[in-house]
């Protein structure tokens, strides 16, 4: 099992001379980092990434800088129907992408067709996207996230090396209410059913990386919420996980790996999930639908291939307790990058 160290104040990520502030390794229920990074010239990758999830819809909103080149993009997905409509945009050196260094910080994109925000205030973040042309259609959104008071996030940074590290905070179970519109037909999000989950990264990472990540939001059977964050991967090796359990606010931090069984042949058969030396994990993942996202910019590949489902299984929580997992959406993911 790993030690992992708890921080309990404000520290900043990065030295001013860049490199990685060893203060800052370990793990948080608050987001305490600054995540100011200095030097390292188009080495950087900065991103804010929000998924909402309810029982038949699925919508996410990124904002990416990676110091090159900056990604905004969109997607949204109909259980049902299986519509599926993603809009990526590419903008030179980031241009029009504002991202902050704290996770509370605003967010916003302008340009291209494209109106993204991220604005967060008392009690939660609320987020409009506007883009003329989402898959031949108008698409308008707006949310309202709700962050409940004393709710409990996961904060990790990863040290790879003095030179290479990420900070990244994830932050599930959020309820969530708004709407999609597409081309004058509304989409409710309604605030009982729908959750969402923030992916915040901040850091210098190796050129060339490979991750699982795996995630749900759910309302149990007696009302609690649970969330899940899982990862490999990338954190192999480094003395830190990305791994925790959400229960109704309250964070469980899990220090041990979590293995991801599944076939690169065919991403859509079920996946185990399981923690590598307990029993506190052991759930399957049936996916129902595969995202593929690619990008070829000679020096940026990345390809991901993020699968939509259902969890279910078993998780122990705190003091032992046996959590029954069933029918929970959310996704899993096999991710290559070179970047």
């Amino acid at each position: 099992m790993l030690q992992e160290k708890e921080l309990t104040q404000p520290v900043d990520l990065c030295l001013p001379n860049g490199r990685l502030n060893p203060l800052a390794v370990g793990w948080s229920r608050q987001p305490l980092q600054n995540c100011r990074l200095y030097g390292h010239p188009l080495r950087k990758k900065r991103w804010n990434y929000w998924c909402i999830t309810s029982p038949t819809h699925l919508f996410s909103v990124t904002l990416s800088n990676v110091d090159y080149a900056g990604l905004p993009f969109v997607y949204f997905l109909d259980f049902e129907t299986g519509e599926f409509i993603e809009k990526t945009i590419i903008t030179p050196l980031g241009k029009g992408i504002v991202l902050g260094d704290k996770v509370s910080d605003d967010a916003s994109y302008a340009g291209k067709g494209c109106q993204i925000s991220m604005r967060s205030g008392i009690g939660g973040v609320r987020m409009l996207v506007e883009i003329a042309d989402f898959g031949g259609k108008k698409l308008q959104a707006e949310f309202q996230i709700t962050e409940p008071e004393n709710h409990e996030s996961l904060n990790v940074v990863v040290p790879w090396s003095e030179k290479l590290f990420q900070f990244t905070a994830k932050n599930n179970t959020l309820p969530t209410e708004g709407k999609v519109v597409l081309d004058g037909n509304q989409i409710v999000f309604d605030l009982q059913n729908s959750f969402a989950t923030l992916d915040f990264g901040r850091g210098v990472w190796p050129y060339k990386g490979f991750w699982n990540w795996a995630s749900f939001s759910t309302r149990l059977s007696d009302g609690r919420t649970l969330g899940v964050n899982f990862g490999a991967g990338w954190t192999d090796n480094t003395g830190s996980t990305e791994n925790a359990l959400c229960m109704d606010g309250r964070l469980i931090k899990l220090s041990e790996d979590v293995i991801f069984t599944y076939s690169t042949q065919d991403f859509k058969a079920p996946w185990k999930i399981q923690t590598a030396e307990t029993k506190r994990v052991d759930l399957t993942f049936t996916p129902f639908f595969e995202r593929i996202a690619k990008t070829d910019m000679a020096i940026i590949r990345s390809e991901v291939h993020q699968m939509i489902g259902y969890f279910d299984g078993v998780i122990i929580g705190e003091g032992g307790e046996e959590v029954q997992v069933s029918q929970a959406v959310g996704w899993a993911e096999d991710h290559h990058a070179r970047w």
